[in-house]
């Protein structure tokens, strides 16, 4: 049976990380919500409600009965045994919200839906950007359990300094760790597939470096902090979900923030996560049009996906960065960096499209990805209508 992710009630609420993807193929944890619902339900066969400039990209509904499914929530266990046993015309609401629905995708309409079940069990629920690093424990808590259940980690080598138990860390396959420190107790360490922790590292979980990532020499990483797949990541962080292929290489502070796939920040790029007054943080809301209040004390930095910042840029307490913004100016930029924006300050001229597409081109080229036509007009849609 096909599993129908829905962007319905959040994709605005997640700008700008959902510029360019939908709700389900963003990371918090070890994995994407796609990935985590593909192994909790043990199916591969995923399709999308999403934008329509998106929908190109990323699978549409076949015409044939699916499980309708809003993707941003972790099930407990009841929860999701509820939504296994769903039968055609069935669905579960949480909050007043629909949250799972057995329906058959030919002419979609909620209207087959002829009985409703209320969930009462509290979940967490992941309804903004903020959430994805504030949640990002309870994430790799739970997908630790999920990934490593009746598995056997690999070694972990005698160079390494090792705080905590020895449970509490999993390292996968053709990963090296040799050199560096690690404590688990105050949260799990996941390394992935052909991960490299280089020496002089100091790791304090909970942490997920996912497959074929790597920790510069001497990073100093603090929880509750993810890498996704295929980045570089030095000098000091806290609390950060970066979604994947990207790289934080180089000396700097970044906190309290998420970063989407393709980025680059610059050699001493520094992230302010707090303000000087501790008063709580305003981040740039895309639905409202406004800067909201988070009820945060810490946040830090919020980059869609292909933007990059020079070296030595400083950013402030609550900045919001759009798509393939190259940020290079002197002088603190804004709290709000315009998606194309040239140099990051407010007015600057926008990055020319078609120079967009190159270096979109040429960084995907690196990891061996295409840059398609589908992609083009991803960033096309993005440029003449935000």
């Amino acid at each position: 049976m096909q599993l129908v992710f829905s962007d319905a009630q959040f994709w605005e609420d997640f700008l700008p990380l959902t510029f360019t993807r939908p709700v389900a193929e963003m990371r918090c944890g070890i994995l994407t919500f796609s990935e985590r619902w593909q192994k909790l339900l043990e199916t591969s066969d995923v399709c999308y409600l999403t934008e329509s400039f998106l929908q190109e990209k990323f699978k549409k509904p076949e015409d044939r009965e699916g499980l309708f499914l809003v993707p941003n929530f972790l099930p407990t266990p009841k929860v999701l045994e509820q939504i296994r046993e769903l039968k055609n015309g069935e669905a579960l609401v949480y909050e007043d919200e629909l949250l799972a629905a057995k329906i058959n995708m030919h002419n979609f309409s909620l209207k087959q839906i002829e009985k409703m079940t209320d969930i009462h069990e509290k979940l967490l629920f992941f309804k903004k950007p903020t959430d994805l690093f504030s949640f990002n424990g309870e994430a790799l808590e739970y997908d630790f359990e999920l990934l490593t259940a009746g598995r056997t980690s690999m070694k972990l080598s005698e160079t390494n300094g090792f705080l905590g138990d020895s449970k509490d860390v999993f390292i996968e396959e053709g990963a090296s760790i040799e050199f560096s420190t690690l404590n688990t107790k105050t949260g799990k360490i996941y390394i992935g597939k052909n991960a490299e922790v280089m020496e002089g590292c100091n790791l304090r979980g909970p942490i997920a470096l996912c497959e074929e990532s790597k920790f510069n020499l001497g990073a100093k990483i603090y929880g509750a902090t993810t890498i996704g797949p295929h980045c570089k990541v030095g000098g000091e962080v806290n609390n950060i979900v970066i979604f994947g292929y990207s790289n934080k290489g180089h000396d700097g502070f970044v906190g309290n923030s998420v970063i989407g796939e393709w980025c680059n920040i610059g050699a001493d790029t520094n992230s302010s996560n707090l303000k000087n007054n501790y008063a709580s943080v305003k981040l740039w809301n895309y639905r409202t049009k406004r800067f909201s209040d988070t009820g945060l004390q810490f946040a830090g930095l919020i980059m869609g996906d292909h933007s990059k910042t020079a070296i030595n840029t400083q950013l402030n307490t609550g900045t919001v960065v759009g798509v393939a913004a190259n940020i290079f100016k002197s002088g603190f930029p804004p709290n709000l960096i315009e998606s194309f924006s040239w140099g990051g300050m407010k007015g600057d001229d926008k990055f020319k499209l078609e120079k967009a597409y190159e270096v979109a081109e040429l960084a995907m080229a690196r990891r061996k990805i295409a840059f398609t036509e589908i992609d083009r007009n991803i960033l096309k849609y993005i440029y003449q209508n935000y």
